[in-house]
């Protein structure tokens, strides 16, 4: 089953796409399985234990709450996410929920849903296993998933089959005329029938939808972007949530912003003003997400600034931005991310942050380079450049909150996708370092990587740096 850019792009919640929206997605999974094979008016408990990564900072990603909701039969694209802390305090605090929306069961936390901090599964780094109990205590069910980066989710019982937890549109689609899982495949469609990157990836979107549904889907998708960024500039609180105190930037920055162009008269302030907005863009999308707000995975919450601001970038300081580049720019980008996907990783318990703000700084790049001119080999250039300097990039959450360093890290990858895509419009693309090997060097980094500097906040800044 191919990927699709609604794939890569998809709504969900903050603050993670694996530790929050995936435990969501498998919560519900589960419950839902319990409905349809017949045994939920059985079910009187329900347990959920999370391993690995999931285990080591599921406290401050949010994934004990993202349990709760799913179980709940919350969906992380249309959970009320001003609401969302409200019901599950109800559930904590009440001692029982309503499992799939429907069925009334007692719930202890403390019994009921276990982060292992020190264990793991062999599938993934991120593992959940799901049970269900009669009133006898006999089991009914037992499910475990992998939350694999970027919302996906593969059950154990599937795992290894090809692009699971894909967008479902695919299943009875025709295949696609383009198919290609490598840089150079992708470039060859380009050369042999004269199309753009994004034009590769439109004739293969159009096996399953039509091309006015895509462009609308793609829109509403940036749409959502946009509203991420005004949500990050008003929100109200001055602190962002737990324990380490962050204070909010971006409402104070676009007022600074702001009132330096009313007194600028119409006049630049410096040569590289535009960079300001965008790490105003990039801060507002991240300090939403770790808000636990609304998100477009991009292809992770992690990494959900990049992608948003260098679009924001590009529309607001480039003449002849429209619609159409817009789209244009999502599947260019969902293009590159799908190489990433497909032959190494976009999850940072797998592959640590290279896997996240390096996939989406890539992203970014050739999206950029393709809207602005570029050939397919300078796109292809651009995003290997995106890529090879965040190569060795370690996940190391303090608190194991999606904060620090994650949130400026968004601002100054966004302005790296910019230079980088600017770099290589000014060559023909030809370069020694392909992005297909880019990509390799990106996996075999991230499989020699010590496991304290994936996601487990036990390495790194997380133990050099005083939480509070």
């Amino acid at each position: 089953m191919a990927l699709s850019a609604l794939d890569l792009f998809s709504v969900g919640i903050g603050p993670s796409s694996s530790h929050t929206v995936g435990p969501m997605k498998a919560a519900r999974d589960f419950a839902d399985g319990l409905r349809t094979d017949g045994v939920l008016e059985l079910t009187t408990r329900v347990r959920a234990e999370l391993f690995g990564s999931l285990g080591a900072t599921g406290l401050g990603h949010g994934s004990d709450k993202a349990v709760i909701l799913g179980l709940l039969g919350h969906d992380p694209r249309t959970v009320d996410t001003a609401a969302a802390g409200e019901l599950v305090a109800a559930a904590v605090e009440g001692g029982k929920l309503e499992l799939a929306g429907e069925r009334p069961i007692a719930f202890d936390e403390d019994d009921d849903l276990i982060l292992h901090r020190r264990r793991s599964l062999p599938g993934h780094p991120n593992a959940m296993t799901f049970h269900a109990f009669d009133d006898a205590g006999a089991l009914l069910r037992e499910r475990t998933f992998y939350s694999v980066g970027g919302g996906f989710v593969v059950a154990a019982e599937t795992a290894g089959a090809d692009s699971a937890g894909a967008d479902s549109a695919a299943a009875d689609a025709a295949a696609p005329p383009y198919p290609f899982t490598t840089g150079a495949q992708l470039l060859a469609h380009c050369d042999a029938e004269g199309l753009s990157i994004a034009g590769v990836m439109l004739a293969n979107e159009v096996v399953r939808r039509t091309e006015a549904e895509l462009r609308t889907e793609l829109l509403a998708i940036w749409a959502v972007m946009q509203d991420c960024v005004e949500n990050g500039c008003t929100r109200e609180e001055e602190l962002l949530p737990g324990g380490l105190k962050v204070r909010r930037r971006a409402p104070a920055l676009r007022e600074k912003l702001r009132a330096t162009e009313a007194a600028s008269a119409g006049r630049v302030p410096d040569p590289l003003w535009a960079m300001e907005w965008v790490n105003l863009y990039a801060l507002a999308v991240n300090e939403e997400n770790a808000s636990g707000g609304r998100i477009v995975t991009a292809p992770t919450n992690g990494a959900a600034g990049i992608i948003p601001a260098v679009l924001h970038f590009y529309t607001r300081f480039v003449p002849g931005a429209d619609e159409d580049k817009v789209v244009e720019f999502l599947l260019t980008a969902a293009a590159i991310g799908i190489l990433f996907k497909e032959n190494a990783s976009i999850s940072g318990a797998e592959v640590g942050c290279q896997g996240e703000v390096g996939s989406a700084c890539s992203m970014a790049a050739g999206a950029l380079c393709a809207v602005l001119g570029g050939t397919p080999a300078q796109v292809e250039n651009a995003a290997e450049v995106g890529i090879e300097h965040n190569l060795g990039l370690t996940c190391d959450p303090i608190g194991g909150l999606v904060q620090i360093p994650c949130i400026e890290r968004n601002a100054i990858a966004s302005v790296k996708a910019i230079n980088a895509a600017r770099l290589c419009l000014q060559g023909n693309g030809e370069h020694k370092v392909s992005l297909d090997a880019a990509i390799e060097t990106m996996r075999q980094t991230g499989a020699d990587m010590k496991t304290k500097y994936k996601e487990t906040s036990r390495g790194g800044l997380a133990v050099n740096v005083t939480e509070c």
